[in-house]
């Protein structure tokens, strides 16, 4: 977890990331060293060709952070078509379905659908979350236990259940195929949520941008020692733990499922379907869960 209760402060990033800043320092004290002490004057480097290294440096280093900020926005764009489509479920039950039992559980199931979709791309055990739990009888649960795709056996019945309500004449087939079609929006939602999930960045992005700063630490000192002399030692910590730090950003940003604090909010924008949709079904607020507010540091979870 990045920084603590000083997140966002100078000492927290240097915290963050110390050992990079220790790197930085020692390149940038042992050039200054070598120059002021002992006359070293053949470590000078001109400052052009690494200004166009740096300049290099910082566009490699942030296309790989705008890649996994398209991500984190296509994840986070996702859930929100989840928001619009659940409210659009629960509006299409309520107006078509007139028996309560069928019209509960299908409200009803489909919070567990969204709850027990935030658990799994969260890798965390559905069958240990109570909020899943609680959606579902205790007959139901232990079918589900068995199923390779929890998620897609929940709309698999969400589809069985109104297929045999149109067919018991509950509703026309026109109403099913909307209802069908609300189904399939879920799971284009649900497979792009995977797809993100399950296909990681090329991990050399990462492991080429880390040595790139590296290797400029070593020698971006090296250009600006004859002009700013021991100044050399805090603007190269500050140039390169900037490029340190930008890449660090692309690597936090690049699940945007995960319990990190930059990740999305996937608790509250459950617990949020979870109250919009029952108050469909007539259930009073002051008998609902609360929403989800953020902690005492302002992270949303």
């Amino acid at each position: 977890m990045m920084m603590g209760g000083r997140r966002g402060s100078v000492l927290g990033l240097l915290g963050w990331q110390w050992k990079k800043s220790i790197v930085f320092t020692l390149a940038a004290t042992a050039v200054v060293a070598g120059h002021k002490l002992l006359g070293m004057t053949t470590m000078e480097l001109p400052t052009l060709p690494m200004a166009v290294v740096g300049g290099a440096l910082g566009i490699f280093v942030s296309f790989r952070t705008n890649s996994a900020y398209d991500r984190w926005w296509e994840g986070r764009k996702l859930w929100g078509r989840m928001i619009n489509t659940s409210r659009h479920w629960a509006s299409q039950v309520v107006a078509y379905v007139k028996d309560e039992g069928h019209k509960e559980r299908l409200v009803m199931r489909h919070v567990a659908y969204v709850h027990a979709l935030r658990c799994l791309l969260r890798q965390q055990d559905p069958f240990a979350d109570d909020e899943f739990l609680e959606s579902l009888p205790d007959e139901d649960l232990e079918h589900l236990k068995t199923e390779s795709n929890l998620t897609h056996t929940l709309l698999e019945r969400q589809l069985t259940e109104t297929t045999e309500l149109s067919t018991q004449e509950h509703f026309d087939e026109f109403r099913l195929s909307n209802l069908d079609l609300s189904l399939r929006h879920l799971l284009d939602i649900q497979g792009g949520c995977e797809r993100i999930k399950k296909t990681p960045m090329p991990p050399g992005y990462g492991f080429i941008a880390d040595r790139l700063v590296v290797a400029f630490s070593f020698l971006f000192p090296m250009s600006i020692v004859g002009d700013l002399h021991w100044y050399t030692i805090p603007i190269t910590l500050l140039v390169c733990l900037s490029f340190a730090l930008i890449s660090e950003v692309g690597r936090v940003l690049e699940d945007p499922f995960t319990m990190f604090y930059n990740g999305l909010p996937l608790s509250a924008i459950s617990r949020m379907i979870e109250v919009n949709v029952r108050q469909r079904l007539g259930v009073p607020r002051a008998d609902l869960p609360p929403m989800r507010e953020p902690t005492e540091r302002g992270i949303l979870m």
